[in-house]
């Protein structure tokens, strides 16, 4: 009777065990489960995070690598700052014109295809057709946010060269407030759209040595050519 008892008291046993230990586990992440920021649409954000960060990288980038690239041939600092102010005004333009061409294309293609809809009847309400317009791209606010950031990113070597008269010094500064900005300008762009910082800082980083190592490599060898600076 008593080796039946034990029998009798062992699937009890089983029960219990799986029943509590889910709950427990349940009670465990119930906290980390509610987000207040998983309501907004971060999405909204990609047209003019795209616009500033990619204004801004480029600005930098550019500018510096075109410094880096006059700095390897002339030692002069006025042909540098020259070189730097020149392509800042032809990016900043450059930048704003393409932008607000590509995203007014964006913006009549998305207008079209909600056209169409309306006429076969899958528009939707007329609330719903506003909501939808709310979302469309704006290309003067995509034109002139890649304008200001391009500015912005490529103010950070022309203020670096400017007040250092030695001339390798005055590159060894370039390169390193280059480097600085590309990282706080891939942090940014990381966090106002919700995506891993440090990839994003990694690659924006990468990006610019890249092109500041291609341009002052490329430079140099065509100045020790032959070519008269």
């Amino acid at each position: 009777m008593a080796a039946q008892g034990a029998r009798d008291q062992t699937p009890i046993g089983h029960i219990e065990i799986p029943v509590s230990f889910p709950l427990a586990i349940d009670q465990i992440r119930l906290p980390q489960l509610p987000e207040e920021d998983d309501s907004f649409d971060y999405s909204e954000r990609t047209q003019w995070i795209r616009a500033a960060v990619l204004g801004a990288n480029d600005g930098l980038v550019s500018v510096a690598s075109l410094m880096m690239g006059v700095g390897a041939v002339k030692q002069d600092v006025k042909a540098m700052l020259l070189a730097g102010f020149a392509g800042l005004v032809a990016g900043a333009c450059s930048m704003a014109i393409g932008e607000f061409v590509s995203v007014y294309t964006q913006y009549d293609i998305e207008i079209s295809q909600m056209k169409r809809e309306v006429m076969k009847g899958n528009g939707g309400s007329a609330s719903a057709e506003e909501a939808k317009k709310k979302k469309l791209p704006n290309p003067a606010q995509a034109a002139i946010a890649s304008a200001i950031a391009f500015s912005i990113g490529a103010v950070v070597p022309l203020l670096g060269a400017a007040f250092i008269g030695q001339h390798n010094v005055r590159m060894l500064v370039v390169a390193l407030l280059a480097s600085i900005a590309l990282v706080v300008f891939g942090g940014i762009g990381a966090r106002m759209g919700r995506t891993p910082m440090i990839n994003s800082c990694v690659r924006v980083l990468i990006g610019g040595w890249m092109a500041m190592a291609i341009t002052f490599g490329l430079t140099k060898l065509i100045g020790s050519a032959g070519l008269d600076m």
